[in-house]
């Protein structure tokens, strides 16, 4: 069981449980088609956007496999809400679990998702007691593939034409790190 105790600051960041406040905000990213394209859900609308929010307010511990940490991911200089990042407990036999991330695209480009996505390893290697932990990406997604390389996953598979998702087929990467490779 995982019950972290927040906030979890970084130097650049804050990582915070979901409010009914952040609704405007993650709105302004899920709404996007370049956000979505990637991802298996298309461009949420607002009345979607709340139901999704209503579940990740929930999100803020893991009890079992199948319960996922979805947290917010705030600027330590100005608040603002700038995308989410994710624990998921896949497995409490084999110790496994899958971290993501989503970010508004007016802030790529500075190494905030490694920066959050690295405290989600922390948070399954050195509390959850994890063996391993992967990062599933759209094959087409290479910005993504980079946030992972750089938190020193390694690229595992390339499955060809695995999931059929918005009607058409796609490719999926999988990233992985054990224990035994994590460094803080």
């Amino acid at each position: 069981m995982l019950k972290p105790r927040y906030p979890i600051t970084t130097p650049r960041l804050t990582l915070r449980p979901f409010t009914p406040d952040d609704l405007d905000a993650l709105h302004a990213y899920e709404s996007r088609p370049d956000v979505a394209q990637y991802l298996y859900w298309a461009p949420r609308d607002r009345d979607t956007v709340r139901e999704h929010l209503d579940k990740k307010i929930t999100r803020t511990q893991l009890h079992d496999e199948g319960d996922a940490l979805d947290v917010a991911i705030t600027r330590n200089d100005t608040g603002a809400l700038i995308g989410n990042t994710l624990l998921i407990w896949t497995s409490r036999t084999h110790r496994q679990g899958e971290i993501g991330y989503i970010l508004h695209p007016d802030h790529h480009g500075h190494a905030y998702a490694a920066e959050a996505a690295r405290e989600m390893l922390r948070l399954g290697f050195d509390h959850l007691g994890l063996h391993r932990i992967v990062g599933r990406l759209d094959a087409r997604n290479t910005a993504s593939a980079r946030v992972l390389q750089k938190l020193g996953m390694r690229q595992e598979a390339h499955l060809i034409d695995n999931e059929h998702v918005k009607g058409e087929w796609v490719s999926e990467m999988i990233y992985a790190m054990l224990e035994t490779e994590w460094t803080p």
